[in-house]
């Protein structure tokens, strides 16, 4: 059960906001990649991790679910995200496994709120599945314009 609880979220709020800001969201990359790192399924996939990582994925987070930018201006955007999954082959089992560690992690990090936890894990079920078709192409393929950083909130992707 989570720590983080909430009754009665303001929708008025930003999804950001209701999240509970960067400081929610470090919170759920920390208890997420301490379960991914302890997976023999996912761990491979991470070979190259760093404590780095999980600031940069608080970072992207934040900017998807509609607060600060720092990820397009400081990390290279939408572009640079993708291009980080090139070359890793992600099978639809590990995608899978990703999502339940996400879940898990959702439930334990986040408020308990229905439509927040929905919305949040509609997210990275759509992510994951395009981390995991750009993961089939080899490192320094050209990606093209991927657009902006896609948004995320109360009503989904915008």
């Amino acid at each position: 059960m989570s720590d983080h609880r909430s009754d009665s979220l303001d929708r008025s709020d930003s999804f950001y906001d209701a999240i509970g800001g960067l400081d929610a969201l470090r919170r759920l990359s920390n208890t997420f990649y301490r379960g991914v790192l302890a997976d023999p399924l996912l761990a491979p996939v991470f070979a190259d991790f760093t404590l780095t990582h999980i600031e940069h994925v608080a970072v992207w987070l934040a900017e998807i679910f509609d607060g600060p930018d720092r990820f397009t201006t400081d990390l290279g955007g939408h572009q640079s995200l993708l291009r980080s999954h090139l070359g890793l082959a992600i099978t639809e089992e590990q995608r899978t496994r990703w999502v339940e560690l996400m879940a898990e992690a959702v439930g334990k990090e986040l408020p308990d709120d229905e439509l927040l936890r929905r919305r949040v894990l509609e997210y990275f079920d759509w992510g994951t599945r395009i981390a995991k078709d750009v993961s089939a192409s080899p490192a320094g393929t050209d990606l093209g314009d991927p657009g902006p950083t896609p948004r995320w909130g109360w009503e989904g992707r915008r």
